[in-house]
């Protein structure tokens, strides 16, 4: 079994021990005959061990592994029975690089590497939400220098808005009061000016004391 790691890491998991001895060992119906097979149990372990060390799981099958191989013993008994009774299977294993579990130690490991997933996860959720957060910012920036040129367009606008206002309806000779004095010279008009335009020019107003 391959298990993924973070930063393309895998970690190999070898369950290919044979419990062949350990089966008789169960069996076995006198003392005798459960020394023979225990002994034949740890032997089958040892050996596999140091079949293991040579395979060489990044070489064989290209992968990114860890600098160690968990070496699985599938039944919690038979590990159980065989590190008790040799405890140097410990430690001649991890000199090869590998790490002899159980269901126990497995389920253990496989819920550490589970965290550093979650971690991993967390980790890029933050990177992600930093990215998105100054590109939020970057936008919000943007969108502030468009609003002030926007406002210094309309204070341009209203400007030349008040300028032309001006020139329409104040000061001698404006429009408003021209087109006024040429209603009531009798042209021919559908349409007449509105009172507050006319009445905002004080020349229209009083100039023929009309009101």
């Amino acid at each position: 079994m391959v298990i993924d790691l973070p930063e393309g890491k895998q970690l190999v998991v070898d369950s290919k021990v044979s419990l062949n001895a350990y089966v008789r060992y169960t069996a076995a119906s006198d003392e005798t005959s459960r020394d023979t097979e225990l002994k034949l149990h740890i032997a089958a372990i040892r050996q596999h061990i140091r079949a293991l060390s040579e395979k060489r799981y990044q070489d064989l099958y290209r992968l990114n592994t860890l600098d160690f191989v968990f070496m699985f013993i599938p039944v919690e008994p038979a590990y159980l029975l065989a590190v008790q009774h040799d405890m140097t299977l410990f430690n001649e294993a991890f000199e090869r690089r590998i790490m002899i579990v159980g269901p126990s130690t497995l389920l253990a490991t496989l819920r550490t590497v589970a965290s550093i997933w979650r971690y991993e996860y967390q980790n890029q959720n933050a990177q992600e939400i930093a990215r998105q957060g100054g590109a939020m910012y970057d936008k919000f920036v943007g969108f502030i220098d468009s609003m002030e040129k926007l406002g210094k367009q309309l204070d341009g606008s209203r400007d030349t808005f008040a300028d032309a206002m001006k020139k329409l309806g104040s000061g001698r000779g404006n429009l408003v009061t021209s087109a006024e004095k040429l209603r009531k010279l009798g042209i021919k008009n559908n349409k007449q000016l509105q009172n507050h335009l006319v009445l905002e020019d004080g020349e229209t107003e009083t100039g023929d004391g009309e009101h």
